[in-house]
């Protein structure tokens, strides 16, 4: 398989399949991983895609970091080889200086001679080439107030997930949510609501009333009758 193509979604299906059997598939990442194109890793977790279209965690090397479906190819066989890190060559200790062999001549006193000093450099190990990772943000938080047909209503929505479905509330409640929002117009605009909700009420409570006279002046007429 070509690996510029990416998974498709039945190959990310069979990797979740494969996961859940205890296995760690292996993939190849591909050019838009960045500098680690063509290097192998193995999956060792999908989490949700809802959440971040980066959910393939791969583990390459001792790293473990999210990769998108595009970032990865399922690796072909007899792939995952590592790459053996070049050892530092053993440095060769220095030659000793054999003595001076001098005949008939007078003995100078030797100059004391310091030994060379011979500095070891070592090899740092070779840097891996990883993914940057950007830390990611919170999805965004979104609280709905909402009044239709006669009902206030509050909701609760973190990115495409739903937290809290529509339920109702009282308008004393809503009143309170909106007073805690500085914007003209916003508190004026739930106050005519309400006002108009409470003259409807108070109507329809005088209309009751009203029925209820009748009904209660009828019930005395045959009581009289009787």
């Amino acid at each position: 398989m070509d690996a510029g193509q990416g998974l498709s979604t039945d190959e990310v299906q069979s990797l979740r399949e494969a996961l859940a059997a205890g296995r760690k598939p292996r993939v190849v990442f591909t050019a838009s991983a960045g500098q680690i194109a063509g290097q192998v890793g193995q999956v060792v977790e999908l989490t949700d895609p809802a959440v971040s279209d980066e959910f393939l965690v791969v583990r390459f090397g001792r790293d473990e970091l999210p990769f998108s479906p595009a970032d990865l190819a399922v690796a072909p066989k007899g792939a995952g080889r590592r790459v053996v890190e070049p050892k530092p060559e053993p440095q060769e200790p220095p030659a000793v200086a054999e003595p001076e062999f001098v005949l008939d001549t007078p003995r100078v006193p030797a100059q004391r001679q310091e030994e060379p000093k011979v500095e070891q450099t070592e090899k740092p190990p070779a840097r891996r080439a990883v993914k940057a990772v950007k830390p990611k943000s919170p999805a965004g938080l979104t609280v709905t107030l909402a009044y239709a047909d006669g009902e206030w209503t509050v909701a609760a929505q973190q990115g495409s997930k739903a937290l809290a479905k529509p339920y109702v509330v009282k308008p004393a409640e809503a009143l309170k949510m909106v007073a805690l929002v500085d914007v003209p117009g916003v508190q004026e605009a739930v106050e005519h609501i309400l006002g108009t909700e409470r003259a409807e009420a108070e109507q329809q409570a005088d209309k009751l009333r009203a029925e209820l006279a009748e009904i209660e002046a009828r019930l005395a007429e045959l009581r009289e009758a009787r």
